[in-house]
């Protein structure tokens, strides 16, 4: 199956998972129900957002990371993401529990769907 997004395309899909998971628990409204939900999105959405940082594409600052190693990082944080209500306790609270199942889709999809290409050494 041909990967459907390039590097460059994946530094979006990215940076719109932080604010996304940061928002998650306010706009589904657990943010006070289920805390220890709320903390593991903020987790989460640091998490990709120091590993953008550090990755070896257009859209990284630092460049440390090599892309193939991002996409596996988040393809582990789509499915760490998934298991959480599970893994935490938080499975009853129906809106912590779908938000977590829609950022660990959203990290697989974004780690399996990319192509893996390196960005050129200069």
């Amino acid at each position: 199956m041909e990967k459907l997004i390039s590097r460059r395309q994946h530094g979006f899909t990215d940076y719109s998972y932080v604010p996304l998971a940061l928002a998650l628990p306010k706009l589904a409204g657990f943010a006070d129900t289920t805390p220890r939900a709320a903390m593991l999105a903020r987790v989460l959405a640091s998490n990709i957002l120091a590993s953008s940082i550090f990755t070896r594409a257009e859209w990284g600052i630092v460049k440390k990371i090599p892309f193939k190693t991002h996409l596996v990082l988040d393809v582990a944080v789509g499915a760490f993401a998934a298991s959480a209500p599970w893994l935490f306790g938080f499975a009853s609270n129906k809106a912590a529990r779908n938000s977590f199942l829609l950022l660990g889709a959203f990290g697989l999809l974004a780690g399996g769907l990319s192509k893996p290409e390196e960005l050129p050494q200069r």
